[in-house]
């Protein structure tokens, strides 16, 4: 069993049986509940809270409980998933015995605004808000959604990497370590990261790799690029899968986001106004392929995305880009043979 981290939580082990305990100070309570059930994290925070199980029905704690056993987190895709209840627990962890109908569209923005040196992560947390609001609406504990509309952070996009970057970023990473796999991939096939974590080396025949999309549930087979064909050969087999943890799991999403940060510090990329993240690996493969002069249907058909519409988010920079080269030489061509300068 994997052992649980949560502050002031005891594991002790006696005859080979298990137990957990809540301790802080000269409280010692054993919790009951199954380790890492929705039951056994209600103990847990109404211990931690101090405050008795017999709360307000309309609780936080009992809002998100609720919804984990929802249709509609159920049929969430396993990245989605975990994403939403890691923000789940934050907010949990936060206001746990607190009354639901009490909260307001401020409330939203502070917590919007407490996470405004991550953009990302801050559009997530009010996402993820406003879900939680609507499964309160539903159960009849509020009328209307109060994060309806809250206006999202400007000034932070996902972006591809300049040349200069992927060089350093290239630069510091060892010949076969997990942040060059991952690099590899991601460049090399225009996937999701979390996609190219999973992906096995019977997906890929030495020119396609098989890519069933975690987020979509797209199964696409995407041509590897010369580059990538070649330096998957020379990549050595541990298991099943190309970022192997052992021969039949992949590595942990997280083991592998924190190897990629310490390249990102590194370089300069983790944070501030230079701050790039590896989901613009994916936007890199889609503005070169722009560069190149690709059809967007083609882009479409290597980054499995549903719609043209988001091919184009990808590729608008580019596409301006080569569209104002075109403009500006035909300007030139003009006045060229009308003898203007």
């Amino acid at each position: 069993m994997k052992k649980l981290e949560l502050p002031y939580l005891d594991t002790i082990t006696v005859k080979g049986r298990t137990y957990h305990y809540f301790r802080k100070g000269k409280t010692r309570v054993r919790l009951k509940a199954a380790p890492g059930s929705d039951a056994f994290l209600r103990e847990y925070w109404h211990l931690r809270r101090g405050r008795p199980s017999a709360a307000s029905r309309t609780t936080w704690d009992r809002l998100i409980a609720s919804y984990y056993q929802s249709s509609k987190y159920k049929r969430l895709s396993k990245g989605t998933a975990a994403n939403y209840r890691r923000h789940c627990e934050a907010i949990r962890e936060k206001n746990c015995a607190r009354d639901v109908r009490s909260f307001r569209r401020k409330h939203a923005i502070e917590a919007r605004d407490a996470l405004q040196d991550t953009w990302s992560k801050a559009i997530e947390r009010v996402a993820v808000l406003s879900i939680l609001m609507r499964h309160a609406v539903d159960l009849e504990w509020i009328d209307r959604n109060p994060v309806v509309d809250v206006e999202k952070l400007s000034g932070g996009a996902y972006e591809p990497w300049p040349e200069d970057k992927l060089l350093a970023f290239e630069a510091a990473y060892e010949e076969h370590s997990v942040e060059r796999i991952i690099y590899e991939l991601a460049i090399g096939t225009g996937q999701r990261f979390g996609d190219c974590i999973s992906m096995k080396w019977d997906d890929f025949d030495g020119e396609y790799m098989k890519v069933v999309q975690e987020k979509t549930s797209a199964k696409i087979q995407v041509y590897c690029p010369t580059r990538l064909q070649r330096f998957l050969e020379t990549v050595p087999r541990s298991g099943a899968h190309i970022l192997a943890k052992n021969r039949t799991q992949h590595m942990d999403k997280r083991q592998v986001q924190k190897k990629v940060e310490a390249i990102r510090e590194a370089t300069g990329v983790l944070s501030g106004k230079d701050r790039l993240v590896p989901h613009g690996w994916r936007y890199t493969a889609a503005t070169q392929l722009a560069d190149a002069g690709v059809d967007m249907r083609d882009i479409q058909a290597v980054t499995g995305h549903k719609t043209l519409s988001m091919v184009q988010k990808y590729t608008a920079q580019a596409n301006q880009k080569a569209a104002s080269r075109r403009a500006q030489t035909a300007r030139e061509q003009s006045r060229n043979e009308t003898g203007k300068c």
